[in-house]
Parts: C-alpha cells; structure tokens; sequence
C-alpha cells in the first residue's frame, strides 16, 4: 500500500471521528488515537494532506457550530461543511467546458474511439484518469467502493465499443489536474439532454458552496424534479472537476455518492481547509 493512500484511509476515518466528536473539544492525542497512530505523526500527515493543523481544522468546525446555534438552527452537517467555506482556494478557478457526445456517437457507444487511461494515488484515494482526443471522459476516486478493475468494467460499459489503451502520461496528468496546474478543462460526456443541462449547473456551484437536490432543480427550472436530478448527479463519471460533491440531501445530509460518503466528506473537509487556508 501507498503512502497516499495509507494517508487517504486514515485521514478519511480521522475526519469523520473529528465531525462525530467535536463537541468533545478532542486533543490530538485523542485524534490520533482513533486513527491508531502518534500524536506527532498525525498531526504531521493531517498538515501535508490539509496544508493546516488538526487544531485549526476542529477550531473551524466548532465556530460553524457557533454560528449554527446563533443565526438559523442550520443541520449539523450543513453547519459542519457549508459555513465560511466560500472563498478562493483549490481547483476555484477552473474552466471546465462540456463537449456532449452526437447521437451518432452515442449510437456508436465508442466504436473507432481510443480511449487512454492511468491510474495514480492521490489524497482522495486511487484515481483513474480515462481521456479521449476530445477531452477527459471519466475521473474516478478510490473510496470506499472502487477497485481498478470495477471502475474499468464501468468505463467499458459506457464506451464498448471503444478502444482502451493503458498510457502511463495519463497517469502522470492525474497530479497536475488535482494539484491545479491545468485551468481550461474539456471534458467528454455521453448522456441525456436533461443530464448534461443537470452536469452543466453542477460547474455553477461555486466552491464552497453546498445545494440540496432541489435547490439544484430550482436553479435550471425543474423545481419539482429532485429525484430525475438525483439520478444525472449520481450519473456523473468525472469527479471533482464536475462537483457533484457539493449537493446534499434537503436536511444537509451527504446523502450518497458514486466513490462513497467517506470520499464525498473529505472531498468537503478539504475544500474547507482551503478556504482555512486562504
């Protein structure tokens, strides 16, 4: 195993024992004893996974609390992800354009198309990286579901017709999307017109910011449509740079995820810690 993902699956239980625990006001001993390592150790591993301490990142949380109990009687979960996140930080000034596939080439499902794909660790987990001539087709994170050969399965099923080569660069481009070195994204997607116009309003919410499924109806006018937009977000093959992440269920509850809660609540804490940060 890794180093990143050891880290990812220890930070992945690290945080939701914090979330559970933070009305205790735990120290890092305790932090790093649910996580069965030393308090130097982990606060070490929690500032190269997060760029802040452990402290601060309890800190934040129970001044969400605060806040909570003052103003709007918010969940706890939304309180918990959604205050003070909005700000600049990670991945916030990506462009990422949509190139919907034609529908003869969603007849084609893929036929006379390459499709190059890598896998790499990463602080989220094991990633997998699927890219055509015309864009990224699939970003996929380890979490709690994943294994290589189901995500490939999965990328086989959408695109059988396609050619699927192992391209060792693909691997390598994995690192600089999620560490911000590219800016202007095309991805590819094969869906609906209801699904890329649900995919579409996914790039509009900002970092930082949390929806429920029907607030997301709201904004593209399908207000009564929660469950068919549950389905397109639960449809979205590229992780992260489409983030579908930020919607939760209407009490602010994380609700489901294609890579698994553990991811979904990391991927939240970590855009948290970088508004921390900035």
């Amino acid at each position: 195993m890794s180093t990143t993902t050891d880290d990812y699956q220890r930070i992945a239980k690290a945080i939701e024992w914090i979330a559970e625990h933070r009305m205790q006001q735990p120290a890092v001993a305790d932090m790093a004893a649910a996580i069965g390592i030393s308090a130097a150790h982990f606060s070490r591993m929690f500032r190269r996974w997060a760029g802040i301490t452990p402290q601060r990142y309890l800190a934040s949380l129970t001044l969400s609390d605060a806040r909570d109990a003052l103003s709007e009687n918010q969940s706890v979960e939304q309180a918990a992800w959604a205050s003070g996140l909005s700000g600049p930080g990670r991945l916030h000034d990506l462009f990422v354009r949509i190139d919907a596939v034609s529908p003869g080439e969603y007849k084609r499902k893929g036929e006379g198309l390459t499709l190059r794909f890598g896998f790499a660790p990463t602080r989220f987990g094991d990633a997998m990286l699927v890219t055509s001539d015309r864009g990224i087709v699939a970003l996929t994170l380890g979490g709690e579901k994943a294994s290589r050969g189901s995500v490939l399965s999965s990328v086989e099923a959408d695109w059988p017709g396609a050619n699927l080569v192992k391209d060792p660069a693909v691997a390598t481009r994995i690192e600089g999307l999620l560490g911000g070195e590219e800016t202007e994204i095309n991805v590819l997607l094969s869906g609906s017109g209801f699904q890329h116009k649900v995919w579409q309003a996914l790039l509009d919410i900002a970092p930082g910011e949390t929806l429920t499924y029907g607030e997301l109806g709201e904004r593209i006018d399908r207000p009564r449509a929660a469950r068919a937009i549950g389905s397109a977000v639960g449809a979205n093959r590229v992780a992260l740079l489409i983030p579908c992440h930020r919607v939760l269920r209407a009490g602010g509850a994380l609700g489901g995820y294609r890579w698994g809660t553990d991811t979904k609540r990391l991927l939240l804490a970590w855009e948290h810690c970088q508004r921390l940060r900035a």
